[in-house]
């Protein structure tokens, strides 16, 4: 379970690889919700595809065709392979201010055209893991992992005072972290023995009528 900062193709495909089922919300979760984003014409999301053609027509009703591919490497060495979409002529299109995004463009916008960068694996990774985080059990993940990792950094700062590393270095800062989680690993084991919730390990959605 992650929040959305983790989500990448990499990531989707690292989890996969290790037998892992990943519970990633997407980047654009939060901002899909909004009217702004499903009317947006520049996005790929918002564009009709016709799977026959390979292709994706838009506003004005024009085609973008795949004109080939795009590589691209991270950090980690791992290349992220992009099918490119292209329209042919974008020319006299009244939504062109709308469409084309980017303003540090050298070319004029009179003679630019539409481009599209794809990843269908992404794509593909994206859509099961929505399909997953959206399931009642993906939702009582989420519901965990906001009141586990948040309320985490809240006692460590607040309650136990931690807000600097004492020491130098990544050895050290390593040393200390250790210690840190496991005074807090110590202090939430002898809370749970008090509470008897030992073997309760997430919380459970609240149901409403």
């Amino acid at each position: 379970m992650a929040d959305a900062g983790y989500e990448s193709e990499e990531n989707y495909l690292f989890l996969e690889k290790n037998g892992q089922s990943s519970y990633i919300k997407p980047t654009n979760y939060e901002i899909s919700k909004t009217r702004k984003y499903r009317t947006d014409i520049s996005r790929q999301e918002n564009m009709s595809y016709d799977k026959e053609t390979d292709s994706y027509t838009c506003k004005n009703g024009k085609r973008l065709y795949a004109s080939g591919t795009r590589r691209s490497r991270t950090a980690s060495g791992y290349v992220n392979v992009a099918t490119v979409y292209r329209c042919g002529d974008c020319s006299g299109c009244p939504h062109k201010d709308k469409c084309i995004k980017g303003n540090n463009c050298k070319t004029p916008m009179e003679e630019r055209t539409k481009v599209l960068y794809v990843s269908r694996t992404k794509e593909e990774k994206r859509a099961e893991n929505l399909g997953r985080i959206m399931s009642e059990y993906g939702t009582q993940l989420r519901m965990n992992r906001s009141i586990q990792a948040e309320g985490t950094f809240a006692v460590v700062k607040e309650d136990m005072g931690f807000r600097q590393y004492l020491y130098r270095g990544m050895k050290n800062a390593l040393a200390e972290s250790v210690l840190v989680a496991i005074a807090y690993n110590f202090n939430k084991l002898h809370w749970k023995i008090q509470s008897q919730k030992t073997g309760i390990r997430l919380y459970e959605l609240n149901k409403t009528a």
